[in-house]
């Protein structure tokens, strides 16, 4: 009886300091890393929660851009963090799934260094065609491609675009080639003036320029249809058969403690769910998927083997 009196009273007094410590977060601002520019789609979202997560906490949220290395650079400085609830890495597939398929000497492992708060939503992406393009759908553009060898051309800006081109170029069996940018905005460009004939994109990046009539939407290459583009079909509707998802989610360095966790997913899901947010996210096509830790830990390490297969399976080389 006597032992286990003292271990209750030793678990209690072990478990004070987090609980104090949890309750007591944040007691100073709270830097949200992103991977990519001012600018860019996941820094317009990470300035939307950090106005958010201020207003919950009572403290300032600075939104920190350290773009690089296919999200490593971010990754690795929030790896390298305390653990306190300070530093946190608001990011998307780049840095926490395509990575390991992407970039040879890893600078953090994408699982065992962070914690998971939660999965935000996930981001449709498109393949869109210049106007002039002699295709107007995924079957055309498979045709057109066997029948003139080497004559198309691909854009992309980011890992989805890259690994999404080439895959439907092994599975459709077709001579194109892969132009790669930096960013969307100039593959963009030189998909609006002819100088490539296709692109992969996000679908909020190429909205306006869809109902514009600059671009033409060929299919989507995520797992659903884009609620702004509820007419365009999926690739797997159009015989191919892979789908690459875009998503946003918020990590945190490994053995933050739980308490914070929670909090922050709280807040998250608290946040993303009311109808002005929701309204909000909807407007610049993001599909709310808001689950727990746990949700997000196993849809990374699913979406992890989809980006090591697919990109394996294109001949893709870690760089």
């Amino acid at each position: 009886m006597l032992d286990r009196r003292r271990f209750i009273l030793s678990t209690a007094a072990l478990a004070a300091p987090a609980s104090a410590f949890a309750q007591a977060w944040p007691g100073k601002q709270i830097s949200l890393v992103i991977l990519f520019a001012a600018g860019s789609g996941t820094d317009t979202m990470a300035r939307i929660f950090a106005e958010k997560l201020s207003a919950q906490t009572g403290q300032p949220v600075v939104v920190d851009n350290k773009p690089g290395g296919n999200g490593t650079i971010a990754g690795a400085f929030v790896a390298r963090a305390a653990p306190d609830g300070h530093t946190l890495m608001f990011t998307s597939n780049t840095s926490h799934a395509a990575a390991p398929a992407l970039v040879k000497n890893m600078p953090y492992d994408p699982v065992k260094d962070f914690e998971c708060v939660g999965l935000i939503g996930l981001v449709p992406f498109v393949v869109v065609a210049n106007p002039n393009a002699p295709f107007n759908n995924v079957k055309e553009l498979v045709a057109y491609a066997k029948s003139n060898p080497g004559k198309l051309s691909f854009a992309s800006g980011n890992s989805t675009g890259v690994v999404a081109g080439e895959t439907l170029k092994r599975m459709a069996g077709i001579d194109v080639l892969h132009v790669p940018y930096k960013s969307v905005p100039p593959a963009l460009n030189d998909t609006l003036s002819g100088t490539v004939n296709y692109l992969f994109s996000d679908v909020g990046t190429v909205l306006p320029h869809i109902k514009a009539g600059r671009v033409k939407a060929i299919a989507s290459i995520s797992s659903q249809r884009s609620p702004n583009l509820p007419d365009l079909p999926i690739l797997r509707e159009q015989g191919i058969d892979f789908d690459l998802d875009g998503w946003y989610a918020i990590f945190a360095p490994a053995r933050t403690p739980r308490l914070v966790i929670d909090r922050l997913n709280a807040i998250m899901r608290q946040e993303y769910s009311r109808p002005e947010m929701q309204q909000r996210m909807a407007d610049i096509n993001v599909i709310l998927k808001l689950g727990s830790p746990e949700d997000l830990l196993a849809f990374q390490r699913a979406e992890i083997d989809k980006w090591l297969k697919l990109a394996g399976e294109a001949g893709i080389q870690p760089e």
